[in-house]
């Protein structure tokens, strides 16, 4: 696999030359700054590829080319969106690059309720407390019928932590959910949160799946045609918030969208993470299953704890060799993958990967590191599972 890296543009914290001490060998980014649904230019693609080769590196994949919360509910915009997108994937491809990563997560993308949780070790890590969410949901954002959404047992205690939160706990346990997280809506207020959920109204997860296979169907054929390779990053967490749908939490829910919509374009990234918070979820049955429309892989682990409520666990960002997937089984599936994919001839026989996510250790604290994102932790984690790839090479 090839060894990528998350780099957040000329903002990130993290310089392109550090990168080559630790062993990056590409470049995972997007243009950040460009609201979902813009045509990503020519003009601003090249300029993002020229900072990269400036620091020998390439643009191996773009996470992400957001999809529009249009696109996702099919509103009046959408049409408008879809043409944008189209473009900005033909202009990518113009540039040579052509693996897409995106999302179909309903207005939030990927949700912790705490971003520097201490460790045993003394280390920090993002977390996920349900009981913390039903805080935000029923008692910040009082979101109508969110108490239908929990046990008694959550709702009450959520009453309970809730009258305990100061002012400015209950303010951060709100800009966490909201725009904590790099690639979030920095911008959203509560305001902007009720009226977003007010667009999915009659939505329903097999609307959303709807949807989804609808544009794939759009952008697919135009994908397949220009040699870009479309795939589609898990939920995270994998299952509903908000009242939300729901619709890539599983290996099922992946086989019947890339079944649906059969082209070699149509793919999937492997999230480890994500999907591992599940305790159904099987990490190298996913890659034997569906190996041959892996596109990008993002390799990190979570540690699930016990919650109120047995379907949605709490969760926090383990160290990459010490969560609940067997990151060795994974691995070794992947590798198996890649060695199929030669034996065919494919071109694309190398994947991506990437150390997703990483606790935050030694100089990596101290707050100015992005969150899930520090220098030292996803070094480590590059560096542990280099070590397995380099021993099933033997």
């Amino acid at each position: 696999m090839k060894q990528c890296w998350r780099w957040f543009g000329p903002k990130d914290p993290i310089g392109l030359g550090a990168l080559h001490e630790v062993g990056v060998e590409g470049i995972v980014t997007a243009l950040h700054d460009l609201a979902p649904g813009a045509v990503w230019s020519s003009a601003d693609i090249a300029k993002r590829q020229a900072l990269l080769r400036a620091n020998r590196f390439e643009w191996d994949v773009v996470e992400s080319l957001i999809v529009s919360e249009a696109i996702k509910t099919q509103s009046s915009e959408m049409g408008t969106h879809l043409s944008a997108y189209k473009e900005s994937l033909s202009n990518l491809a113009e540039a040579g690059i052509t693996t897409v990563c995106y999302n179909f997560m309903p207005i939030l993308d990927w949700t912790r309720t705490a971003l520097r949780a201490p460790q045993p070790n003394g280390a920090k890590a993002m977390a996920f407390s349900l009981l913390d969410f039903a805080v935000f949901d029923r008692h910040i954002l009082e979101r109508k019928g969110a108490h239908e959404d929990y046990p008694a047992e959550v709702v009450e205690a959520a009453k309970e932590r809730f009258q305990t939160l100061s002012f400015d706990q209950r303010a951060q346990l709100q800009t966490t959910i909201i725009a904590g997280l790099p690639g979030a809506n920095e911008g959203w207020s509560l305001e902007d949160m009720r009226a977003q959920l007010a667009t999915y109204k009659n939505i329903t997860a097999e609307n959303l799946r709807s949807n989804l296979i609808d544009f794939l169907s759009e952008v697919g054929p135009e994908a397949e045609r220009l040699g870009i390779k479309l795939c589609c990053h898990p939920d995270d967490p994998p299952f509903p918030l908000l009242g939300l749908p729901r619709v890539m939490s599983s290996t099922e829910d992946y086989a019947q969208v890339l079944d649906t919509v059969d082209l070699p374009a149509n793919g999937t990234t492997l999230c480890t993470g994500s999907l591992g918070v599940s305790t159904k979820f099987d990490a190298p049955d996913f890659v034997r299953r569906l190996g041959p429309k892996i596109h990008f892989v993002h390799l990190r682990n979570t540690k699930r704890t016990p919650s109120l409520d047995p379907e949605r666990p709490d969760f926090f960002e383990a160290a990459h060799l010490e969560g609940d997937t067997d990151m060795v089984a994974t691995i070794h599936a992947l590798v198996g993958e890649e060695d199929r994919r030669k034996r065919e001839g494919r071109s694309d026989c190398v994947i991506p990967m990437r150390p997703d996510h990483g606790q935050e250790l030694l100089s990596d604290k101290g707050g100015h590191s992005l969150p899930g994102y520090p220098l030292i932790g996803r070094a480590r984690g590059l560096a542990e599972l280099r070590g397995i790839m380099a021993a099933l090479a033997r």
